[in-house]
C-alpha cells in the first residue's frame, strides 16, 4: 500500500470558479480544479500528448483538452471522448481547510512541501 500525505497547495482564491491552475511539488504537477462546490485534481498531462489540463474547458465534472480535445472525468481520470478509452489519468483527493486546498499526494512526492498555483 502506497503511503499518502496532504500537502497543501493554494489558497481557493487562486483557482477562479470553472478554471484549472497547474501546481508544482516535487517531481509532479497536479492540475487542481474549482467547480464551484469542490475542487478536482489530477495530473497535468493529457494521455493523448501531455498537452496541459489545466488549461482546458471545464464542461462539468470533466475537462476538455486544450490540444487535440480529448475530454477527461475530473472525478474517475477516465477519458469520455477518445478511440482509447483505456487512457487515463491519475486523480488525487482534495480537500479545503480555512480557504486553503490541500491534495493528498504518494508520500514521496511531498517532499518539497507547499506548492503554489501559477
Amino acid at each position: 500500500m502506497e503511503h499518502q500525505r496532504w500537502v497543501r497547495m493554494t489558497r481557493a482564491a487562486n483557482i477562479p470558479p470553472r478554471e484549472g491552475r497547474a501546481v508544482r511539488v516535487g517531481d509532479r504537477e497536479i492540475a487542481i480544479f474549482n467547480l464551484g462546490d469542490r475542487f478536482l485534481a489530477v495530473d497535468n498531462r493529457c494521455p493523448h500528448r501531455g498537452g496541459p489540463l489545466c488549461d482546458g474547458i471545464v464542461a462539468g465534472p470533466a475537462v476538455v483538452c486544450p490540444l487535440h480535445g480529448w475530454k477527461v472525468s475530473l472525478e474517475t481520470g477516465t477519458v469520455e471522448r477518445v478511440a482509447d478509452a483505456a487512457a487515463r489519468v491519475r486523480t488525487y483527493a482534495t480537500r479545503v481547510d480555512t480557504d486553503v486546498v490541500s491534495v493528498e499526494l504518494p508520500h514521496d512526492a511531498a517532499t518539497t512541501g507547499d506548492g503554489e498555483a501559477a
